[in-house]
């Protein structure tokens, strides 16, 4: 009995064992497939598969392809890869799944290292209206192209070049310029810390280390209590790579257009080092008439992780450039009239001297930046990121200064030859010289000599020169920001911002143009000061590439102060969010303080060349929620206040050391709204927002009934800012691709101000001046724009594009002087115009890592005649010449005809 039991048990043993074994067969697979990219069709290497709800996982290979082993019969995999929307697929038996196409998040950053200071909004989770532009558009897509133009393509954004020389771009964003939009490069504000202008010329190479910019429009993520109000622009640049290699760029275009890159990644080290390094040139004759440019960039990073919970990365890069430009300066601006007389590359400042191109404007820059950012894990919670910068700038804008015969302008017909526009610097040169000359008035004019012999200009007698008026600047700060995961679901940031910045204004002689000497007047403590030739200094490369140079034993002209701010700020946010909701509360407080020293208009023994500081407090709040309603739907709304300093103009009157007795901080209210979709190959976003922006200042000219001239400090303009935007992205097949965006705005002054005028010894004038800008529509960017994009792949890493643009509602940019009459006709309406842009992109692959990409582009491929902005409002009367119903007395531009440029790339 007992021998049977056990040999029963031993055949259910072998049962089991058996079933076991068939189980763990029919159950252990092995799942294969391809990633590819759906935007290039090319394979994702690196992309992340895991087995869902498990640590099991693998990568892609160098082509895309993948195979992982798994242990249930079906699953599902999920696939992610930076940069990408995450993908999840399901398997029912072991097999290959083919191609896995993952669509590019526009919301996130491709191969970029982000600092904790860095605030990047991410999708379906950031509560703000966001686009995305990423570094592969960049580098297919800008070519010739200024860096604000690859924006036009992002709702409510308007960019354009009115200086018409390399780097005068600039961009509105909701209707606001510059100074009222946050520009940060790797989280570091670089907005002007005067008066908010960002000169795009000193980033001239910027286009070149960006990994991707993106656009917040509205009051933004930003943790900084920073400038804002229309948007931040974010511009991530690359860091050190962690990946050995390099490239080297070779690209051509229309008029001379020649750029050269080479750069190299030495990857991660054994040690932790790593380093990256660029250097490149950009050269050409400019679109637009005299505009020869010239422009060098560089980039070094070095980093270093000595563990995990460190990690160090210092960047310098800058870019000095030299470039010659039309004058966006409202008195020397040509009429319409003379761009239909001369063609729309007329250049009202070209000419020749010595048998070389010539202008009276030229702009000079070299700012680089400089920074070490830190990142310590303190622990599994709490994260410290700090960042140190410098910036060092130096150079300007060269201009005309004195006046010619009979106290003539250098914007006067005098000194232009009528066949072709052109100033005849030679022959005011002949002039300079002591030369009896014959002018364009037709009459006969002779510059007497001094005592001396010697023929000497003036700024207030006969003769023109050519001066440089010198912004160059210092500025150090830091950031420091502690990040604490309190749970899964809620965090808090508090950090501190530190600024102090030193800008230095003068004017030096740039060309005495054949003079022997200049004499000014302007320096209370150096009175009839002459400036020989030897004292002059050529606004060339020499002159700005030492950025330490001591500006001391510089002969300045017409002015010269410093203008000082020193800014504390502390901020604080709280975060909480799951998988359906996101939400945060953010808050800041700054204290700026203002300083001036006048070194010309106050005798050095006088205690008002110095001000005192005036330190002005200002901060803001804001807050978002964001709600997933389910895997396609997402809704957010966001609202904020600031309280937001003046600028320094706004504070020292009259460019003396004048305090403004009625100083009030503006006051800027927000709010917005949105919805996204997302269906897989369509999404959407739809974005409704509405700024207010209160307490404006603006000065204005006055001239009274009796005669008497002077200035009005005017408090209190309002702006109403509000529109509609829209997004969208239809992949109809694996060849075919749409992308679309409209934005509709509606900005315009809201009320009717008034203040007191005073003459130049402050006496009141005019104790009620009127401005009546109530319903008067906001100008100097297009409040409709359009873009509609057809991107076609016929073959394997060819691409097509070409996009329609379309601006509308585009008003003349206004003085508020212009509206002292209640019976105005407003803004003046400019026309609409479409604009189509081509292109094609291939890129094949060589042995091992190595790569080509080509890119060709041609902006206006039809070549379309337009203005794209105007410096007056002037409306056309009964009789007067008029283009496409604009009177041709404004002093408008014309935007950029054809242009074309091509680039080959070589990746090793």
């Amino acid at each position: 009995m007992k021998k049977q039991t056990n040999r029963e048990m031993k055949k259910m043993y072998f049962a089991l064992a058996a079933f076991l074994m068939t189980a763990v067969a029919f159950s252990q697979g092995t799942v294969t497939g391809t990633i590819i990219d759906g935007d290039s069709n090319s394979p994702l290497p690196g992309a992340s598969i895991v087995v869902k709800g498990t640590t099991n996982g693998t990568s892609a290979d160098f082509d895309g392809n993948f195979t992982i082993n798994v242990s249930d019969a079906s699953g599902s995999l999920v696939i992610s890869y930076i940069g990408f929307i995450s993908k999840t697929v399901t398997y029912t038996s072991e097999g290959s799944l083919g191609s896995i196409i993952l669509q590019p998040n526009a919301e996130e950053l491709e191969g970029v290292v982000v600092t904790g200071i860095m605030d990047i909004a991410k999708d379906r989770e950031t509560p703000v209206a966001v686009s995305t532009i990423r570094a592969s558009e960049i580098q297919e897509k800008l070519g010739s192209q200024e860096l604000p133009e690859i924006l036009k393509s992002t709702p409510s954004v308007y960019a354009t070049k009115s200086g018409g020389g390399f780097g005068d771009g600039r961009v509105n964003v909701r209707g606001f310029d510059s100074p009222n939009i946050a520009i940060m490069v790797n989280g570091i504000p670089v907005n002007d810390m005067e008066n908010g202008f960002v000169y795009w010329s000193n980033w001239a190479g910027l286009s070149d280390v960006t990994t991707a910019m993106q656009v917040q429009r509205g009051l933004g993520s930003s943790k900084l209590a920073i400038s804002s109000v229309g948007g931040t622009i974010n511009i991530v640049t690359k860091s050190t790579e962690q990946e050995k290699g390099g490239a080297v760029t070779l690209g051509g275009g229309n008029d001379g257009y020649l750029k050269t890159n080479v750069s190299y990644n030495t990857g991660k080290l054994d040690n932790g080092f790593a380093a990256s390094i660029l250097l490149g040139r950009t050269a050409g004759d400019g679109y637009i008439n005299g505009t020869e440019f010239e422009g060098y960039n560089y980039f070094i990073g070095l980093g270093y992780e000595p563990n995990e919970k460190h990690n160090f990365q210092f960047i310098l890069t800058g870019a000095p450039q030299v470039h010659n430009q039309r004058t966006t300066s409202f008195f020397n601006v040509a009429e319409l009239s003379d761009y239909i007389e001369y063609g729309k590359k007329y250049n009202y400042n070209d000419g020749t001297l010595n048998g070389e191109e010539f202008g009276w404007r030229k702009n000079f820059y070299h700012k680089p930046i400089v920074s070490l950012n830190w990142d310590w894990e303190i622990n599994e919670k709490s994260t410290l990121s700090s960042s140190v910068y410098a910036s060092f700038g130096r150079g300007g804008g060269t201009g005309d200064i004195g006046v010619g015969p009979s106290f003539g302008f250098a914007s006067s017909s005098r000194y232009r030859n009528p066949e072709n526009g052109q100033v005849d610097y030679e022959l005011i040169s002949r002039f300079n010289g002591g030369e009896a000359v014959t002018f364009y008035d037709g009459r006969d004019y002779q510059l007497s000599p001094n005592g001396d012999g010697e023929y000497i200009t003036t700024s207030f007698g006969d003769g023109l020169a050519r001066r440089a008026s010198m912004n160059s600047h210092n500025w150090y700060g830091a950031i420091v920001n502690l990040h604490t995961d309190v749970s899964e679901n809620f965090s808090y940031d508090f950090g501190i911002d530190l600024r102090t910045y030193k800008g230095i204004h003068y004017r030096r002689m740039d060309n005495l143009l054949g003079a022997d000497g200049y004499v000014d007047g302007d320096d209370i403590n150096n009175p009839d000061h002459v400036i020989r030739a030897s004292d002059t200094i050529e606004s060339d490369f020499s002159s700005i590439l030492n950025v330490f140079k001591s500006i001391d034993n510089e002969e300045k002209i017409d002015y010269y102060n410093d203008g000082i701010v020193n800014w504390l700020g502390a901020f604080g946010q709280v975060e909480y969010k799951n998988e359906i909701i996101s939400a945060f509360l953010q808050g800041g407080v700054s204290q700026q303080g203002f300083k001036r020293i006048d070194y010309f208009n106050y005798l050095d023994s006088d205690p008002a060349q110095e001000t005192d500081w005036e330190n002005i407090l200002g901060g803001n709040i804001k807050g978002g929620l964001n709600a997933n309603i389910d895997e396609e739907n997402n809704v957010f709304v966001n609202a904020g206040y600031y309280s937001k300093q003046p600028k320094f103009d706004a504070i020292f009157l009259n460019f003396l050391n004048d305090l403004n007795p009625d100083y009030r901080n503006e006051k800027i209210f927000g709010v917005e709204a949105g919805y996204g979709l997302n269906l897989g190959d369509f999404r959407a976003k739809l974005n409704i927002y509405r700024t207010s922006w209160k307490d404006r200042f603006v000065n204005v000219e006055v001239e009274t009934i009796t005669g008497d001239e002077g200035f009005a400090n005017i408090s209190g303009v309002q702006q109403i800012h509000k529109g509609i935007e829209i997004e969208a992205d239809y992949r109809a097949s694996d060849v075919v691709q749409f992308k679309g965006m409209i934005s509709l705005g509606d900005w315009e002054y809201s009320g009717n101000v008034n203040g007191v005028a005073f003459d130049d010894s402050q006496n009141v004038i005019d104790d009620d001046v009127n401005l009546f800008l109530d319903g008067v529509k906001v100008g100097d960017a297009a409040q409709f724009t359009s873009n509609l994009e057809m991107v076609v792949r016929p073959l394997e890493g060819l691409k097509l594009s070409a996009n329609l643009f379309t601006a509308s509602k585009l008003y003349a940019s206004i003085l508020a002087e212009d509206f002292d009459e209640p019976d105005h006709n407003g803004s003046l309406r400019l026309p609409t115009y479409n604009l189509v842009d081509a292109g094609a992109y291939y890129k094949f692959k060589l042995a091992g890592s190595n790569e080509i990409s080509l890119a060709f582009n041609v902006n206006n491929v039809f070549d379309k005649e337009y203005i794209a902005e105007s410096l007056t409002n002037t409306f056309a009367s009964p009789g007067d010449d008029t283009y496409e119903g604009i009177s041709t007395s404004n002093k408008a531009f014309f935007g950029f005809g054809r242009t074309w440029n091509v680039s080959i790339r070589y990746n090793f």
